[in-house]
């Protein structure tokens, strides 16, 4: 028999070490996970801890947007999605056509920032109502330039920015602002990615912009948060800041929101994705606060962690999409009775 010399062997025992090596890495359990730009930082920080903890398990989170989330989730495509809002009627139906049934977890909550240019020395605060003014449908092609927005501001035109309709973000803006889910105008420039946003509202002095607030914590030198007012007195004295304590105690209004995730409940059944998620709401919770976010209170982490060790499925939220002001604790300890 032919004898195999050194450099036959070397190469072979590289190209088997190979294949060994790739074949335990398909053995590897993956949890997938897609969805809202906005809660990808909680995700995917939370996902790095874990797999340092648990090294057997992959985790690959994508970001598609909450709407592009929840298109793959209810077709069965993803274990667990990521949204920036409650899920909405028409993604309902469709998770109910292909049969996937999901427990909702809230997991932080965010405040959308009004974002400007630090060029900007003149919009410190807006009202709801001027922000409507600017992006309602009907403002398209009319309200172009900041006087017309308020007189003694610049006669310069208005460069608009935000998230994309896929976003929950979007989604939840439009219902706080304009009055209607998936409802404004659309001659601004959209993006999913926030650090698209980030970049185009940082080096344009008319710019105005919003996404969530911790993209903005993360490029405070580069970005100006605009104080929003609600004119609603029972919600604080004049414009308020998307601080963290303005966002946990309410009185942000109305961008104060919480975040999301939805899990598969098939997926929820495997010990890997039942590990990650007691991890996500308990030893991940103080990442919410690393990477920007507003952590939930203490009673509802604990809420949530007992709807998913229960099994509940379903949204507290009714399944109607974004909602306004409602009180996640009262809708978690009322379900719970």
């Amino acid at each position: 028999m032919r004898r195999l010399n050194k450099l036959m062997v070397i190469p072979l025992l590289i190209s088997l070490t190979t294949l060994f090596l790739n074949g335990i890495a398909a053995a590897l359990p993956i949890i997938k996970i897609d969805g809202s730009s906005t809660v990808f930082p909680i995700s995917e920080a939370v996902a790095e801890e874990f797999q340092k903890k648990k090294r057997g398990i992959q985790v690959a989170i994508g970001i598609s947007g909450t709407g592009g989330g929840f298109k793959k989730f209810c077709n069965g495509e993803i274990d667990i999605t990521d949204a920036s809002r409650p899920i909405k009627p028409s993604e309902v139906d469709l998770c109910r056509k292909n049969k996937v049934e999901y427990i909702e977890l809230p997991v932080a909550y965010d405040g959308i920032t009004i974002l400007v240019n630090p060029k900007n020395s003149w919009a410190k605060t807006m009202t709801v109502k001027e922000l409507k003014k600017v992006w309602e449908p009907y403002a398209q092609g009319k309200i172009r330039k900041w006087n017309q927005i308020r007189p003694q501001w610049p006669d310069r035109e208005i460069h608009l920015y935000g998230p994309g309709v896929d976003s929950g973000t979007y989604d939840y803006f439009t219902e706080a602002i304009v009055g209607k889910e998936h409802s404004s105008r659309g001659d601004y420039t959209s993006s999913e990615d926030d650090n698209v946003l980030v970049q185009g509202i940082a080096t344009d002095e008319y710019a105005l912009g919003f996404f969530g607030a911790a993209y903005y914590e993360q490029n405070r030198g580069r970005l100006n948060a605009v104080a929003v007012d609600d004119e609603n007195p029972s919600n604080g004295n004049g414009p308020i800041l998307p601080f963290f304590e303005n966002i946990a105690n309410g009185t942000y209004q109305p961008l104060a929101r919480p975040l999301f995730i939805y899990v598969n409940k098939n997926s929820a059944g495997r010990q890997d994705v039942k590990e990650f998620i007691r991890f996500y709401l308990t030893a991940g919770r103080p990442l919410v606060k690393e990477v920007g976010y507003v952590p939930l209170q203490e009673g509802i982490y604990g809420l949530a962690l007992n709807r998913f060790e229960k099994g509940v499925s379903g949204s507290v939220f009714g399944g109607k999409g974004s909602q306004v002001g409602l009180t996640l604790e009262k809708l978690l300890q009322s379900e719970s009775k």
